[in-house]
């Protein structure tokens, strides 16, 4: 096998112009790892924040966070039943290539029911949603939700994961055709946030007789984090798990007081930090998936070497659903 492959790398932070695909080394992997050749790599907005320097990288850099591919090659340390042509989804970094080395602390084989471009859609967005529902808050029947950006990837996800669990589903979209893909994705209540947030405030008032929901889920960051507090209720949840408008400003903690806010922080990578974890988590999205009881929307499939388009479509919050390379 040849000695070179290609991926997407940065020479320095910056905006979708310093993508490039170009050859690199092929990787070589360690002997806990497995060599994946790469069907699909997924796109995300982690992978924006890392290009423009927000979540800072020691350069150069491959981007990519999930991918989906077959097994090539087998460290003589990887514990488990990976053999060579076996069909997985990964998370890792690197993904935006021909090849990437992963650690099978974070890769899953996929059933037969699960396609190698679902796969690349799955994890890290499917992961993310589902560690929010289950262990950030787990949602009841009965629930109050807001979902802010609700037909975006991780939304639309939650719009249907939180519609399985019995909840109440508001969601906020920025267009019509936006709010129809969130409510067939099991949103009850839609609020167009185009024009502000003043009519969120009241309509989750009209909806819970006044108390506020029982949880916002808010990938949305600096631009949807003082209404998320206004329309929790006392004792409520407010869980920040995304910077899509820029990071959240400093806290000041007082205003969690008024109504005692529980407010989270989270990050996916610190609910699967093993094996054990990630399994838990996994094998039960996966199950969902395969069932046919979750949907993942794929907006678009684009060439590797369109690369530069699919993160300027993100960024522009011109899609709905998921992002996906084909090397």
């Amino acid at each position: 096998m040849s000695s070179t492959s290609h991926a997407v790398q940065i020479p320095k932070h910056g905006d979708s112009s310093v993508l490039a695909y170009v050859p690199v080394p092929k990787p070589t992997p360690k002997p806990d790892q497995v060599l994946v050749k790469v069907a699909y790599a997924g796109v995300n907005f982690i992978d924006t924040y890392q290009r423009s320097g927000l979540y800072p990288q020691t350069l150069p850099f491959i981007v990519g966070r999930e991918g989906s591919g077959e097994i090539v090659e087998v460290g003589p340390e990887v514990k488990g039943d990976f053999k060579v042509g076996d069909r997985v989804a990964f998370m890792g970094p690197g993904s935006y290539a021909e090849y990437d080395a992963v650690s099978t602390l974070s890769v899953a084989k996929l059933p037969d029911a699960v396609s190698l471009e679902q796969g690349a859609a799955l994890l890290l967005q499917g992961l993310t949603a589902w560690s929010l529902v289950r262990q950030a808050y787990k949602v009841e029947k009965g629930d109050w939700v807001l979902i802010h950006a609700a037909a975006g990837g991780v939304g639309l996800l939650l719009c249907q994961m939180c519609k399985l669990l019995g909840a109440n589903v508001i969601g906020t979209t920025s267009s019509e055709a936006k709010a129809q893909l969130a409510k067939a994705n099991g949103a009850d209540y839609i609020v167009d946030y185009s024009n502000g947030y003043d009519e969120l405030v009241s309509k989750v008032n009209e909806l819970t007789g006044n108390k506020g929901v029982n949880v916002v889920l808010d990938g949305v960051g600096a631009s949807t984090f003082d209404v998320s507090l206004k329309v929790v209720r006392r004792l409520g949840t407010v869980i920040s798990f995304g910077n899509a408008s820029g990071a959240v400003p400093p806290v000041n903690i007082m205003r969690l007081a008024e109504k005692n806010i529980r407010l989270m922080r989270t990050t996916l990578f610190q609910y699967i930090t093993t094996r054990e974890e990630f399994d838990a988590l996994s094998s039960e999205l996966l199950g969902l998936v395969a069932e046919g009881k979750l949907q993942f929307a794929i907006h678009k499939v684009y060439p590797i070497q369109d690369v530069k388009q699919a993160h300027d479509d993100l960024e522009g919050r011109k899609t709905t659903g998921k992002l996906l390379l084909k090397l």
